[in-house]
């Protein structure tokens, strides 16, 4: 097996988190704690994931700080894995992924699942990259730029 390259030292903030979120299992297990699921075996009903990947991914985003193992809710002495903060964060990411995927990999008529507002029961809207000033902003209007480092005398 060729063993993965790290990018906990990469200056990019789309390779750094690929160690902690880049497996499709990893993404498929938080998607599925947002939809509820907090034991062992449901993830492992959910994905039919082996048993010894499944511990491996869930290791590896505790690691992460991306999900917490906790004592069972119910008394029982089970441990249940929940979202972190950090984890929560990824909500937007996963919308993205999914809103994507409705687009390019499904036919117009193919059956899907659909994202909607709990409140309302609405489909909810494109995500949309924009502007300090409100723009809507394309690749093209982008570009990235490197964090310069504060001087000495710039922190004080």
């Amino acid at each position: 097996m060729v063993k993965r390259i790290s990018h906990k030292n990469s200056s990019c903030g789309v390779a750094r988190p690929l160690d902690a979120i880049g497996d499709g299992w990893t993404l498929l297990i938080v998607r599925d704690a947002f939809d509820g699921l907090r034991r062992f075996g449901e993830f492992q009903k959910s994905l039919g994931l082996a048993k010894n990947i499944l511990a491996a991914r869930l290791r590896n985003l505790i690691a992460h700080g991306i999900m917490d193992a906790v004592p069972a809710s119910d008394g029982s002495p089970y441990q249940e894995y929940v979202l972190t903060k950090k984890g929560r964060g990824l909500f937007p990411l996963l919308v993205a992924i999914r809103q994507w995927g409705e687009d390019f990999f499904f036919e117009p008529d193919e059956a899907h699942v659909l994202l909607v507002d709990r409140m309302r029961g609405l489909p909810v809207q494109k995500l949309e990259l924009r502007s300090q000033d409100g723009r809507v902003l394309g690749p093209e209007d982008t570009v990235v730029h490197p964090v310069r480092e504060p001087t000495a005398s710039e922190e004080k």
